[in-house]
């Protein structure tokens, strides 16, 4: 396999696509990585199966698209490579080696930064044989069916990413962040209607549980306004359900895809996956161009 010549096969009509041809314990050279990019902006995830990678190897490939940000939460981040974020319900040693039981709300990675993630690649090393799947939602076709008033009503309006009272509230077994971890987490508010930089498509940035309200509105109304935003944004025609097998490793975009895992047997079986993150280094010229089109 030489990895230039990669081939794609569509995983739904509207999200994701399944690439051939590549042999990620590889390099890949820079045209193909070129098509890669241009996939995963087109449509919103990209599937590679059967990748037997390093730490290393997964981190080289992920540099490829841009810089890679570790997540704050350090004690999850994978000895020697921080670059590597582990998700994870395996114990060892009395403690959790990875983070657990977050991420099943529908979200987007890093959603509490001022800058965003570009995109996520997610890499399984073991999977239950029962649940634990990941569901992916495709915004850009989630925002295009909105009817047009709701499109012109959510055009200015932010909503407040607070990664710390989520943390606090719904992930407490984690354990407490420290001082240092709270002041790189202050409240961001975000467009709830992102411009693409790649593609200049519309999408729907929206999260359960981290995103506390809409600027300028109460929090009861606010809440009600993201549950029926995110309820429509992940009807069944929008969203592709994974079955995760050892060695797959997904690569979605954080600008264009909500995502959510589903639940499995956490006392007894085992899940184990490293997630590198990408800096989405191009979100402000994205949200100077939405402020001079809107």
């Amino acid at each position: 396999m030489t990895n230039d010549s990669p081939t794609f096969t569509p995983l739904m009509p509207t999200i994701g696509m399944e690439i051939h041809g590549i042999d990620l314990s590889k390099p890949v050279p820079d045209d193909a990585i070129q098509q890669i990019n241009d996939m995963l902006c087109n449509n919103g995830i990209l599937l590679f199966r059967d990748q037997h990678i390093t730490p290393e190897q997964h981190i080289a490939f992920s540099q490829q698209f841009g810089r890679l940000e570790p997540h704050v939460a350090d004690q999850f981040n994978l000895p020697g490579h921080p670059e590597i974020f582990i998700v994870s319900n395996i114990v060892e040693n009395g403690r959790n080696i990875g983070a657990s039981g977050g991420a099943r709300h529908w979200h987007f990675d890093y959603s509490y930064r001022e800058f965003p993630s570009l995109g996520s690649l997610f890499y399984c090393l073991e999977c239950p044989a029962e649940g634990g799947q990941t569901q992916f939602a495709g915004m850009y076709a989630a925002y295009d069916a909105l009817p047009e008033e709701k499109k012109a009503w959510l055009e200015d309006k932010k909503a407040v990413h607070d990664y710390v009272y989520y943390w606090e509230n719904f992930v407490p077994h984690r354990g407490p962040l420290t001082a240092e971890q709270k002041a790189e987490l202050q409240p961001v508010a975000q467009p709830i209607v992102h411009i693409h930089p790649e593609t200049r498509r519309r999408t729907l940035y929206l999260a359960h549980n981290i995103a506390t309200h809409i600027e300028g509105m109460e929090a009861e109304e606010s809440h009600d306004i993201i549950e029926d935003l995110v309820a429509f944004a992940t009807r069944p025609e929008f969203v592709y359900t994974h079955e995760w097998q050892a060695n797959d490793l997904i690569f979605w975009d954080n600008r264009a895809t909500m995502h959510r895992v589903l639940p499995f047997d956490e006392e007894h079986d085992r899940r184990r996956m490293h997630r590198t993150t990408l800096v989405n280094e191009g979100q402000a010229a994205e949200q100077s161009e939405l402020a001079e089109a809107s």
